[in-house]
């Protein structure tokens, strides 16, 4: 074995005694969920915070997510490679982003410690940069036509068709792309619109407005409490906006230190994301969020979060705590939020108007959360009760190994709820029974 490889499993041995004795100081915290959660006090994790993740199993044959009563759950494609993200396109097409987080330079034991878990989750590798179109041309719920759509992308995400011009979230910036309807393949040179600093939180997010005028990019943080300074967290924590007609783009909020799915209330017309927050103050400390986005906010990171609770690792600007605006409705601690999409009432039955939402799952808490697809239901444009399972069983019973990881959530072109499952390979399909 390697050098490196003997550090590493060193110091998640390391992480490992300290998961354990952090479990046997007493009972752990109840999920911080809801509109009014129950956040413990924070506790510093010290040099080497909690680092526990399951090893990436994949799933056996026949194997399959726990739908909720009165669902089902089919594969809806199968061995893609590390699939991210879902867009529907207006003929039925379904596009896939397949892209994985990079190795950068370890800026720290712990980060070194965080990569080697991640690699060991199937969380971190060689990125396949790439969007496939997948159809389903029978019906039958099975799509039994792929193809590559585009390749040789920068770490793709978000995507969204506006007209004739199809735009991708590259890790990088947003670049738009000739399109044709029906198009099996764009090889178009494209239109770089914005540029986004690389690394760190990569993710980037796309929504478009209903008019089509505009278009909304999340851009996540640098690091966990902008430990390297404030000068290379600038442009990133934050949601965009885009004047597709005027070609200008700004800040439409800030001091969200990780925004990820992107969808609009449309009672109210209110754009909403979910944040995952920052790590080594606890296992629910602070949780992870869902939010509507005000124009111009400040959602407070790196000083404080869940509205003005002071961060006390991070240099204080008071005048920035006192701007902070406390989010919607928690998700749990480190759940890893990631997709999420607007869900009709009836779309599945059982089910009122809400959001779902995609728990990738933590890898930085003693006793593991997410893993799951979770409903929140919504009256008046608001969360109006608490979550719902739609599916569950990424995740053994004993959190040693995940068979999945649920990311992106999007409502198919049959109505169906479509899942990407970045560990599995697969994109699920949740129906009625």
């Amino acid at each position: 074995m390697s050098t490196s490889g003997v550090f590493a499993r060193v110091v998640a041995a390391i992480g490992a005694g300290a998961v354990a004795w952090r479990r046997m100081q007493g009972a752990q915290p109840a999920p911080a969920w809801g509109n009014a959660p129950q956040i413990p006090a924070a506790k510093s994790q010290g040099a080497i915070p909690t680092l526990k993740m399951p090893t990436a199993r994949g799933w056996d044959k026949g194997q399959l997510p726990t739908a909720a009563p009165g669902l089902k759950v089919n594969a809806f494609a199968a061995g893609l490679d590390h699939p991210r993200w879902i867009n529907v396109l207006p003929n039925g097409d379904v596009l896939i982003a397949e892209a994985t987080q990079i190795a950068g330079t370890p800026r720290s034991v712990f980060h070194y410690a965080m990569q080697a878990t991640m690699r060991r989750a199937a969380a971190l590798g060689v990125s396949a940069n790439r969007i496939t179109l997948l159809r389903d041309r029978d019906g039958d719920g099975v799509a039994e036509s792929r193809g590559a759509f585009m390749e040789g992308l920068r770490q793709p995400f978000g995507m969204a068709l506006i007209g004739d011009t199809f735009y991708v979230g590259n890790t990088d910036g947003v670049v738009a792309f000739p399109y044709t309807a029906g198009a099996d393949r764009i090889t178009a040179e494209g239109r770089k619109l914005v540029t986004f600093k690389p690394d760190g939180h990569w993710t980037r997010s796309l929504l478009p407005s209903a008019d089509g005028k505009k278009l909304y990019a999340g851009v996540g943080s640098l690091t966990n409490i902008a430990e390297n300074g404030m000068a290379v967290e600038q442009g990133r924590a934050a949601v965009y906006e885009l004047d597709l007609v005027a070609g200008t783009s700004r800040i439409f909020a800030g001091g969200l230190r990780n925004p990820v799915g992107l969808a609009w209330e449309p009672t109210t017309n209110v754009l909403w994301t979910v944040v995952n927050e920052r790590d080594g103050i606890g296992d629910e400390t602070p949780p992870d969020y869902l939010t509507s986005v005000r124009d111009g906010g400040f959602y407070g990171w790196p000083y404080c979060y869940w509205g003005q609770t002071v961060d006390d690792r991070v240099p204080q600007d008071p005048a920035m705590v006192a701007k902070a605006i406390q989010p919607d409705y928690a998700l749990g601690g480190h759940t890893a939020s990631l997709g999420l999409c607007w869900m009709p009432k009836g779309t599945l039955p059982g089910f009122p108007d809400g959001m779902v939402i995609g728990q990738h799952g933590s890898w930085n808490r003693s006793t593991l959360s997410g893993y799951k697809v979770v409903f929140v239901p919504f009256e008046n444009g608001r969360p109006s009760g608490p979550a719902r399972d739609i599916l569950s069983g990424f995740l053994a019973p004993d959190e040693k190994v995940s068979y999945g990881r649920p990311v992106g959530v999007t409502i198919g072109p049959d109505r169906s709820l479509l899942v990407a499952d970045d560990v599995g390979n697969v994109i699920w399909r949740v129906t009625g029974a």
